[in-house]
């Protein structure tokens, strides 16, 4: 049987089978139109502007590191005129996250990019190591989340930067919606489908340029061009909710490929439902400068769509008559569809602000950040801890240190 001849430049040798649509295709025109799909993302929603500084969220992981790889690849391809910086989050996971980060410093010497690091002990003083022997391991994920969110927004803002990029793929995405669908989440739904991220009440910005290519593709374009990459997965991890949805979304993608595609379209359907009647009723971000390869998109973010509809809801709810039928004289159970038996459950209007303690973008009077922290300290002894550095160094989580502590008395 003859090899397979590539699809695109019918010439090579097919060395690739995309998982995107089965595309038969060489290695070259692989990377090619790979590069070529996320300029056109780029181009398409106006994610910069010519002469921005954007921050690259790096993890040193697969996403990131392909991220960084083809946004310098494009940015001199197709002279965006961008001023590129590696950021990254120091969660403090010793035997994780300290070898990532020698991975981080590599590519910003292979990139040739600048680097800063910023950790959760400088910011919240806390690691997420001594977060794990606090709280365990069922729920660490949503501090480390909480935490990262607005770190990177801190790293940013010492850095002077207001548009940070992260490496969330399809695959991300398709998981964020699903596990907001099982747990009826819809503001939360409509904010994680928007490729652009951004509100009034912060001058930070953050988008996906990597938000239609499938984890898969990423793998593969990161092995032919040979990036380094660290590829062992978070310690912490496997407790988290999120592995439930990927395992359910990699199951449906063996049966039918489009559907991590299909997921994040739905996703971005349902985020679009605004009523024309409330068009214009919340202040949308304002729009960058135009120039180069483009501003951010007009329509502005989903958060702002997802307020509109909200806004709707609350207001028709005004307006809403309630019918009560005569009591019926018969012993029957109530049914299971009567309303008054199971209740409503109440979608809450959330309106961007700042946090009155810390003054980063919060939904509410105190950020989720604070709150978290807050009953952190609450339960940390009142002792000062001395730890000599061959402890410091030797152990993995406060659980370890514990067995080298001197406690003196504060």
């Amino acid at each position: 049987m003859p090899p397979a001849i590539c699809e695109v430049c019918n010439d090579s040798r097919a060395a690739v089978i995309r998982p995107k649509n089965s595309q038969k295709i060489c290695k070259q025109c692989f990377l090619s139109v790979f590069e070529d799909e996320i300029h056109e993302t780029i181009v398409s929603n106006n994610l910069f502007y010519r002469g921005e500084r954007v921050a690259i969220g790096a993890s040193g992981g697969k996403d990131s590191t392909v991220l960084a790889s083809v946004l310098k690849t494009l940015n001199e391809r197709h002279h965006y005129g961008l001023d590129l910086v590696l950021l990254s989050i120091d969660e403090g996971i010793k035997g994780y996250r300290d070898d990532s980060l020698e991975t981080v410093k590599r590519n910003a010497v292979q990139y040739g990019m600048p680097l800063e690091i910023v950790g959760y002990d400088q910011l919240y003083g806390w690691t997420m190591d001594q977060v794990v022997a606090q709280v365990g391991k069922k729920g660490n994920c949503t501090y480390c989340g909480v935490f990262r969110r607005q770190a990177l927004d801190r790293g940013a803002s010492k850095l002077g930067i207001k548009h940070v990029v992260t490496g969330h793929n399809a695959d991300d995405v398709a998981e964020t919606v699903m596990m907001n669908l099982l747990r009826g989440d819809l503001p939360r739904l409509a904010r994680a489908t928007s490729i652009v991220t951004s509100s009034t009440a912060s001058q930070n910005k953050r988008s996906k340029p990597l938000k239609y290519a499938y984890e898969k593709e990423i793998v593969l374009y990161a092995h032919h061009k040979k990036l380094d990459y660290f590829s062992t997965e978070c310690i912490y991890s496997p407790e988290a909710f999120r592995g439930s949805a990927r395992t359910l979304i990699k199951d449906l993608e063996k049966i039918r490929p489009s559907s991590i595609l299909d997921i994040v379209k739905s996703g971005e359907d349902m985020a679009a439902l605004v009523p024309p009647e409330v068009a214009g009723s919340v202040n949308c971000v304002a729009e960058a400068e135009t120039n180069g390869c483009g501003s951010r998109n007009e329509d502005g973010d989903s958060m702002v769509q997802m307020e509109r509809i909200l806004v709707a809801n609350d207001a028709a709810a005004e307006r809403e008559i309630e019918v009560t039928l005569p009591a019926s004289n018969t012993s029957a159970q109530p049914s299971i569809h009567d309303k008054k038996q199971r209740g409503r459950r109440k979608i809450t209007k959330q309106v961007m602000g700042q946090c009155e303690r810390c003054g980063y973008l919060s939904s509410q009077k105190v950020c989720k950040a604070c709150s978290l922290l807050e009953g952190l300290n609450k339960n940390r002894p009142h002792t000062t801890i001395e730890l000599g550095i061959e402890e410091e160094e030797g152990s993995t989580t406060l659980m370890r240190q514990i067995a080298g502590l001197a406690i003196s008395a504060g």
